[in-house]
């Protein structure tokens, strides 16, 4: 990691709330959350040590997953299960923080986006049920278009609800 890298903000952050844990501060946690807050995407923990491995790093498993554990906690860093069988990370310091997420079920891309509806919900439910929401999660699985476009159709199998079949 450079020292322009190290010297990020968000890289300060994460050093600071290390530090109030009384947690060092090590170049292993520094590297991680370096990959994680320099991407745009939603990281798995192989494309994390991918990344690491890319750059010349050679930070195990088991460090990466304790330092995911200490960035999620920290609240820089959301963590996301698609249902893939695995979890994916991205980091929260974003230009656009509040989104939600399309996960494509054949290939699995997710793709961001923001919903304009989904603010007027959470006011009407602030104004009709005295309720304050702090955050929300909105996940929509389908089929992304570049799988439509090969051809890819959803099959209908598993559990047929009664109410379907009547």
């Amino acid at each position: 990691m450079t020292t322009e890298q190290a010297s990020s903000p968000f890289i300060r952050l994460f050093s600071r709330y290390l530090r109030d844990l009384g947690l060092p501060v090590t170049h292993q946690r520094e590297a991680v959350a370096q990959v994680v807050i320099a991407s745009d995407g939603h990281l798995s923990v192989d494309d994390i040590e991918g990344a690491l491995r890319a750059g010349g790093e050679r930070i195990g498993k088991a460090t990466i997953y304790r330092t995911l554990d200490l960035l999620v906690r920290s609240r820089l860093v959301e963590e996301h299960d698609f249902g893939e069988g695995f979890k994916r990370y991205e980091h929260r310091l974003s230009n656009n923080p509040i989104h939600e997420h399309m996960i494509c079920v054949e290939c699995g891309t997710v793709t961001e986006f923001e919903s304009n509806e989904l603010y007027r919900v959470e006011n009407r439910v602030r104004t009709e049920h005295g309720f304050l929401p702090v955050r929300r999660r909105l996940e929509i699985y389908g089929l992304c278009k570049d799988c439509q476009d090969a051809g890819v159709e959803l099959t209908k199998e598993g559990l047929i609800c009664p109410i379907e079949i009547a």
